[in-house]
């Protein structure tokens, strides 16, 4: 594909550590050494910070609950302006708009936009009242997109439920050779270490499942080292814990990329024990390309990764009992957890952005084949208001 301007908004809080934001960033870099020009749309919560060049901030956001989880999104009058001062600047080929179907910067963009609109569906959701009430709003503005992505099939199947419209199932990347090289850190790696990451005040995040499992575990193995990294306070977790297994977990707050990426290089497994409400699972396909063994509970986003079990070990979501059976067995086993690394390795291949980035491309390379740049709506021109 020849070198094109792309403009591509995020909803979310670019500042908040997010599988979304990750998968933005990493594409738009990926694209920019490629040759092209890519700007990104996004809300920022500090502004003090010095950000990408790539990264237009379009203000401050704000948190909602979404999907049991909170979100941090822009919208209101201010965004909607900002957004279509940045599209009319932009001299775009093409917009890229994450979520362009919750109220988010993404859905202002689109509304204001005409010409190639590409949109990628990251959520998935079962079917809800609400959905529905605003459905008569959104749907027109999912209409107006040339090409939809979902990252699973999931997500695709959210996209039919909701709108009675498809999507082509591009999954998230990762930078595999990151993951794969990364230095191996001894606090890490030292005796048998079980790792998590994530949001650990969001329950279904699961930390609470993961650690409940540690009083069996330890019993088998004293030495066990639980390893939580992300952001969050951990009091809640330690004042409950048995003291005398404190020293057998310990909370590492909010990782830097190349600390997340040593980390999921050393542990002896990485442990997702989310409950619910997940799409695809990019922390997974990261694990996997460290070559490090993988346990995750059994939500079918999970399980569509792992591959049913052939990529990763399964227990049964929110049973720490059967956690705690499956990382015991592990432990166990050395040969196992090798065989199981190197067959993790293997399947995630197919997530990487050499794959990834050129199946988004082919979905552009569609989206602008009637040479139409992007420009604002008729409605939206500044010239023609009155």
């Amino acid at each position: 594909m020849k070198n094109i301007r792309i403009g591509m908004v995020c909803p979310y809080g670019w500042d908040t550590p997010g599988g979304v934001q990750t998968h933005i960033r990493d594409l738009a870099e990926h694209l920019i050494e490629e040759g092209h020009f890519v700007s990104v749309l996004t809300p920022i919560s500090d502004d003090s910070v010095k950000h990408e060049d790539y990264v237009v901030n379009a203000g401050k956001p704000i948190s909602i609950p979404v999907n049991g989880s909170v979100a941090r999104v822009l919208f209101g009058p201010i965004a909607s302006s900002r957004a279509k001062q940045w599209i009319a600047s932009g001299d775009f080929d093409l917009l890229h708009l994450h979520e362009p179907a919750i109220p988010s910067l993404s859905l202002l963009a689109c509304s204001a936009a005409e010409g190639p609109l590409v949109g990628t569906f990251h959520v998935s959701t079962p079917k809800k009242k609400a959905i529905y009430a605003i459905g008569p709003i959104l749907e027109p503005i999912v209409e107006k997109l040339n090409a939809r992505i979902a990252v699973s099939e999931l997500a695709r199947s959210t996209l039919k439920d909701h709108f009675d419209t498809d999507a082509v199932v591009i999954p998230n990347g990762i930078d595999g050779q990151k993951y794969a090289n990364a230095k191996v850190n001894n606090e890490y790696s030292n005796g048998h270490t079980v790792g998590f990451i994530g949001r650990i005040e969001e329950p279904r995040k699961g930390l609470q499942v993961l650690i409940d499992s540690l009083s069996i575990v330890a019993r088998f193995f004293p030495d066990v080292q639980f390893l939580v990294a992300g952001p969050g306070d951990s009091s809640e977790f330690t004042k409950k814990l048995n003291p005398q297994l404190k020293s057998r977990i310990k909370f590492l707050g909010l990782l830097s990329n190349e600390e997340k990426e040593s980390f999921l290089k050393s542990v002896q497994i990485y442990v997702a024990p989310n409950t619910g409400s997940e799409s695809f699972g990019i922390i997974l396909t990261e694990a996997l390309s460290a070559g490090t063994a993988v346990v995750a509970s059994d939500i079918p986003a999970f399980k569509a990764v792992l591959e049913n079990g052939g990529s990763g070990e399964l227990f049964k979501n929110e049973d720490s009992a059967d956690l705690a059976k499956v990382l015991v067995a592990l432990l166990r086993d050395d040969d196992k957890r090798k065989r199981l690394g190197e067959n993790g390795r293997l399947s995630a291949q197919k997530y990487d952005w050499q794959v990834v980035a050129e199946q988004i491309e082919n979905v552009y390379e569609m989206a602008i084949a009637g040479g139409q740049r992007v420009t604002l709506a008729s409605e939206n021109r500044f010239w023609s208001r009155r």
